[in-house]
């Protein structure tokens, strides 16, 4: 991911590892906005002093400058002194915004709406569902009023109820006309004057068999625009009340899709029957939470969003008990080691954290001297979600947090919660290099523990844990097998994630056994990179190609020919000195060399100590190559980065000869 640009809500702006960038002040960040409204332009000076104040400072242009200066600062960190800007540039009498088209959320919007016209109703849905999840409030929010932003606001609001509409027509193409009329009943009430809303939404009830319903929609609609505004109905929804009359045929629905029938029922049952502010209301959230980040694309950074506002709703009603199963019922498989939002992450650790501390009190308020046990369930819950959660650092909470999660598991002989402590062990499994064995006993428990107790989801975990660490230790014939049968699971349970990470391990498999052309390894890794588009795991997507391309043409001694603007994501301090020295500039490597801190505690430690290693070597720099080696020492053994079951650099061995001769 790179740096990204946010409109459709409050103006904000994203690091490339996700994280939100302190703009500074309104002023900054109405900079930013007018400059985007503008697509490109240059906008002079004087123009953004007229739109920035209607009552000018003394000096507006210094001001405006110092904002410019500071958006600069914020949005380029890393960009050398004395330099010229390439995002914010300064051209002729004013200043231009050169952001590439993916980098603006709401000029993704417009291509992904436009795109949908040329997709079938399938890709119409994905695609739309995950454009619209990039919404997070009125378009320009706090600037949507001023005379610079209204037009673009405007049309922005007006382009997402075309693609709400849009979506709903793709849904009744695919015979779920339930859920897109569940979807617009709520579109047409926010949206009163839109006629195609009630078209929509009466053409969506009439294919569910609602006739009545239909006509009713109609006739509401039809005194609503005559008490309202004195007009008639436009001839789209005076044909399509003709056509419900007389039941024309080409009004028949596509396949009926049961799911979704069934869906609408139970939804509207339990909307009926549970009152709106019950607590049982938000358990059942987080649950379908959780089965919504189970699916990939759209839903998985949804469901982390709603999950972190279903947790902190859970806080603000006072009850511990309420919040910890909130928190602890989100035990969605973890099995890649970089977090997708750490932000996030870091809310939900927090909130645990509390939580653990309310329940404390409240055993010893309970039973005062005593061992408290009465929580002992949703202690190790919480303890697992810490432990998932802040997996990646080197904090000593995650490793306590696992142990003690898994110790008060094995006790109560709770199959779900030992599948989830163990999931939480795998990922705190990481203190060194070479510990492939141990995870590989981690997912052998899981499989047979799953297995046994039918947790589907775990065992597919189980299977992908195996796959990796047979990977590591250089055993493809053990690893098919668990690629195999996480397919098989992941079909008959319907978890599209599972070949993401099989479809990596396809591309590695040809990598690792030195018999296919490296071209074609090449072209088996950005297969494998296209499965990540609209995964929803920016953690694992960013910067994995070209570190799977950097480590192929490393190991196989191939000129390293990258492009300057490749995005390297945060493998960028372990690339930038091999790509130095194969540019030939051996001071500035040696340079980047020094800088290079050590490997996170990962799944690709092994592969990020090995290109360290090559650089120290290549450099002569017996410092660090010393380093390496002891690092890699654990390590003898293994396959570097196959771990991962994503890439690899070969044998950690002949890093280590390398090192030590």
């Amino acid at each position: 991911m790179s740096l990204g640009l946010g409109v459709l809500g409050p103006v904000t702006a994203w690091d490339p590892d996700g994280h939100t960038i302190a703009l500074k002040g309104p002023r900054h960040r109405s900079v930013l906005a007018r400059l985007i409204v503008a697509r490109g332009r240059v906008v002079p000076v004087s123009r953004l002093v007229d739109d920035l104040w209607t009552d000018p400072p003394a000096d507006p242009v210094g001001a405006l400058r110092t904002f410019v200066a500071a958006l600069r600062r914020a949005l380029e960190p890393d960009r050398p002194p004395r330099t010229p800007a390439r995002l914010l540039v300064t051209e002729g009498p004013g200043y231009a915004l050169r952001a590439t088209a993916d980098a603006v959320d709401a000029w993704r919007f417009e291509a992904a709406v436009a795109d949908a016209a040329a997709l079938s109703p399938q890709e119409t849905t994905v695609r739309l569902d995950e454009a619209l999840g990039w919404w997070r409030g009125p378009a320009y929010a706090e600037f949507a009023e001023q005379p610079w932003a209204r037009a673009d606001s405007r049309r922005l609001a007006e382009l997402r109820l075309h693609a709400v509409e849009l979506r709903a027509e793709a849904l009744m193409s695919l015979g779920d006309a339930d859920r897109a009329a569940a979807d617009l009943r709520a579109h047409a009430a926010e949206h009163p004057w839109r006629e195609n809303a009630w078209r929509l939404l009466a053409l969506a009830l009439y294919r569910t068999g609602r006739q009545a319903d239909a006509l009713e929609v109609l006739r509401a609609a039809r005194a609503l625009l005559a008490d309202q505004l004195g007009i008639d109905p436009g001839p789209g929804l005076r044909s399509l009340e003709e056509d419900v009359l007389r039941q024309a045929g080409h009004l028949a629905p596509a396949p009926a899709n049961p799911a979704g029938r069934v869906w609408e029922q139970v939804a509207s049952a339990y909307d009926r029957a549970v009152a709106p502010d019950a607590r049982a209301r938000l358990e059942s959230t987080t649950g379908l939470l959780r089965n919504l980040a189970l699916t990939g694309g759209s839903g998985l950074p949804a469901a982390r969003e709603h999950r972190v506002v279903a947790v902190a709703a859970a806080e603000e009603l006072g009850d511990p008990e309420l919040t910890a199963r909130v928190i602890g019922a989100y035990d969605v498989p973890a099995i890649w080691t970089r977090l997708d939002d750490p932000e996030q992450a870091a809310r939900v650790v927090a909130a645990a954290e509390r939580t653990l501390t309310a329940l404390a009190r409240a055993d010893s308020a309970s039973s005062p001297g005593a061992t408290p046990v009465a929580h002992d369930a949703d202690t190790a819950r919480l303890l697992a979600t810490i432990a998932v959660e802040s997996r990646g650092t080197r904090l000593a909470r995650g490793p306590q947090a696992a142990r003690r999660a898994e110790e008060i598991a094995r006790r109560l002989d709770d199959p779900a919660l030992l599948a989830f402590a163990l999931n939480a062990a795998f990922m705190q499994c990481f203190e060194r290099t070479g510990l492939a064995p141990r995870r590989d006993e981690i997912g052998a428990e899981l499989v047979a523990l799953s297995a046994r107790h039918g947790l589907s989801t775990f065992e597919i975990l189980g299977h992908l844990v195996r796959l990796q660490a047979r990977s590591a230790l250089g055993d493809f014939t053990t690893a098919d097998h668990h690629a195999a049968a996480a397919d098989a699971l992941a079909a008959r349970h319907e978890r599209p994630l599972v070949g993401v990470f099989t479809g990596w391990y396809a591309a590695l498999r040809r990598d690792a056994t030195g018999r296919t052309p490296v071209a074609e390894v090449e072209a088996a890794y950005r297969d494998a990179a296209a499965l990540l588009n609209g995964a929803g795991m920016p953690g694992l997507a960013h910067g994995l190609l070209p570190l799977a391309l950097l480590c192929l043409r490393v190991r196989h001694d191939l000129p390293l020919d990258f492009d300057d603007d490749t995005d390297w994501g945060p493998y960028a301090p372990w690339a930038h000195p091999l790509l130095l020295l194969g540019q030939g500039r051996r001071a500035e490597a040696a340079d980047a060399l020094h800088t290079t801190p050590e490997p996170p505690r990962d799944l690709l430690q092994e592969a990020l100590w090995c290109l360290t290693a090559r650089a120290a070597v290549a450099l002569g720099d017996r410092r660090i190559m010393a380093l390496s080696h002891a690092a890699l020492v654990p390590a003898a053994h293994e396959l570097a980065g196959a771990g991962s079951g994503l890439l690899t650099l070969g044998p950690v061995a002949g890093y280590l000869e390398r090192c030590s001769g």
